[in-house]
């Protein structure tokens, strides 16, 4: 098939090697994600409007060749919003922001199956306006043991009046976002699940761990409350993974985790499932009681949780190294 050109909203879209195969399981192609995207464009939309974006290119398709890219290309259109980002380490990048359809398909025609998105508006990006939480599966622990933790995570987060909301990974795991009021940075919202992560450890020490180091996780499910440090970002909701089978991250109803199977919802079965998200961005959550258990953790001998080694050395946080690696060091003192 020749190249296409689609009219996106007024905005004209270039479609190179439209019929090139991205997913190997069912044959569908580079124009079939477009036309999945087109399909999810209103519920997708609402979730990451406005917010920065991370690229994950597979130029070949999934399973092929990627990378990650922050910066937009030198020679994108004129008509590209971007925005300025930061690393952890301080470098900047113009990311491409999420303004609209054309954006999203435009970055689909140079490859970008996965899209991983800031929890920060581009027009506002000092706040943090989403709580994510990601429930990941250790080694031995199945998906049966995820749907409890994303229960108890909803049942906990409801004794504090905060209301949450949930979606598939896309892979093993489950994602739980809370909308937030436009009040905190990233620094506040990562402690914030920091307390949530200790607080269900403490609870059901059997099922769910926070600890950071995966020696001392076991066959537990852990709550990756790294997900919210500041520059972080989350796969977004209604996007499709680079899995040969096309599976897409969807946001689902509560009273779907108990019979929801992760590998059915693909870009072939997505569109047309209603929105069960579709009031949360209306919807802004306040963090105060996890930050007043986080005050409570600190007052009681805790110290911060360990931070990725991307991150400089923070303060209150505890020696950046695995506790066998310590101990060993110790012993041979």
């Amino acid at each position: 098939m020749t190249d296409v050109t689609l009219d996106v909203d007024g905005t004209e879209v270039k479609i190179s090697n439209p019929d090139k195969t991205f997913f190997t399981e069912r044959g569908e192609t580079k124009l079939d994600l477009i036309h999945y995207y087109q399909a999810v464009a209103e519920p997708f939309l609402r979730t990451v409007c406005g917010r920065p974006l991370l690229l994950e290119r597979y130029p070949a398709g999934a399973g092929g060749k990627s990378w990650f890219q922050k910066r937009v290309p030198a020679n994108a259109p004129d008509w590209l919003t971007t925005t300025v980002v930061a690393t952890p380490n301080g470098t900047t990048s113009d990311a491409l922001v999420a303004a609209d359809l054309a954006h999203i398909l435009w970055a689909v025609n140079l490859g970008c199956i996965g899209f991983h998105v800031w929890p920060i508006r581009a027009a506002t990006p000092d706040i943090t306006d989403e709580l994510r939480i990601d429930l990941d599966p250790s080694p031995g622990v199945g998906f049966q043991q995820v749907r409890e933790t994303a229960a108890l995570t909803r049942e906990f987060l409801g004794e504090l009046g905060i209301e949450a909301h949930l979606k598939t990974s896309g892979s093993r795991g489950l994602h739980i976002y809370v909308a937030l009021q436009p009040q905190w940075d990233g620094y506040q919202v990562r402690a914030a699940a920091v307390a949530l992560a200790r607080a269900l450890e403490r609870r059901h020490p059997s099922l769910i761990t926070a600890q950071w180091w995966k020696e001392e996780r076991g066959a537990r499910v852990f709550v990756d409350f790294n997900q919210n440090a500041p520059h972080k970002t989350v796969f977004g909701a209604w996007c499709v993974r680079p899995r040969t089978g096309a599976q897409v991250s969807t946001p689902i109803d509560w009273d779907e985790l108990a019979t929801v199977e992760p590998d059915t919802l693909t870009i072939a079965t997505v569109p047309g499932r209603a929105d069960p998200w579709a009031d949360m961005v209306h919807n802004g959550q306040s963090i105060e009681p996890l930050l007043t258990m986080s005050e409570a953790d600190m007052a009681n001998g805790l110290m911060d949780a360990p931070w990725p080694p991307v991150y400089p050395k923070m303060p209150n946080e505890p020696p950046r190294v695995a506790p066998s690696r310590a101990k060993k060091a110790d012993f041979n003192r």
